[in-house]
């Protein structure tokens, strides 16, 4: 791919210096803007037109997660990866809901950032997997609730639930003897349904709304 721009939003003016230092002495990136407010960025982001925004977390003015909210919406091509100091996980559940690619505590090295910049770029998603891991655990520890899942059929709410403990589409046909395709086709209406856009965003929230180990929600038979 060609050269990658890079916004900056960062309440702390010398993280958003070491990291333009950072991307301006690599070649294939180019930082387009950089600010350390989040009503400012909600209006540079538009005109800069960045490959990739980098966020921060919390900001004394607001959240990066809610400019990622407000933006993805209108410019659904942008990618948001979340960059923060706090080790928390309501943030990564807000950011995977908000629509962010990636997650990164600010403790990596700065060749990751790089790395991950990259991949977000080229459409890859990356979440932490030791966060991820954790913040699904904690998810499934917690109360069952599920009345946003009504709205799904019987093997609709099977197929989310496989999606949930990270099974492909065809390892879920496999399981539940259906076509790869239309298994794709549930999970299709599953996004749907949920006002969802992704597997990332469906598992996590299956995660978090069906509790317990085995996946089964109040009214509902385990399946």
């Amino acid at each position: 791919m060609g050269t990658v721009r890079v916004y900056l939003l960062d309440d702390h003016e010398l993280v958003r210096r070491g990291l333009r230092g950072l991307f301006e002495t690599e070649d294939g990136f180019e930082v387009v803007g950089e600010s350390g407010s989040a009503p400012e960025a909600m209006r540079d982001i538009p005109r800069c037109r960045p490959d990739v925004a980098l966020l921060d977390v919390r900001l004394q003015d607001g959240s990066g997660v809610e400019v990622c909210r407000e933006l993805h919406s209108s410019m659904p091509g942008l990618r948001a990866l979340m960059l923060t100091s706090y080790d928390d996980d309501e943030a990564l559940f807000s950011a995977i809901m908000a629509g962010a690619s990636g997650y990164l505590l600010k403790v990596i090295a700065g060749s990751d950032v790089l790395d991950a910049v990259r991949r977000v770029a080229a459409g890859q998603s990356l979440i932490d997997p030791a966060l991820t891991s954790r913040v699904l655990e904690r998810l499934r520890a917690g109360p069952a609730e599920a009345p946003a899942l009504a709205a799904l059929s019987e093997q609709e709410h099977k197929v989310l639930t496989l999606i949930a403990e990270g099974l492909t589409n065809r390892q879920i046909g496999a399981q539940m003897f259906l076509s790869e395709k239309t298994v794709k086709n549930y999970v299709s209406n599953i996004l749907t349904k949920l006002d969802l856009e992704s597997r990332t965003q469906a598992a996590v929230l299956a995660t978090r709304l069906l509790g317990g180990s085995q996946g089964a929600a109040p009214g509902r038979r385990p399946v």
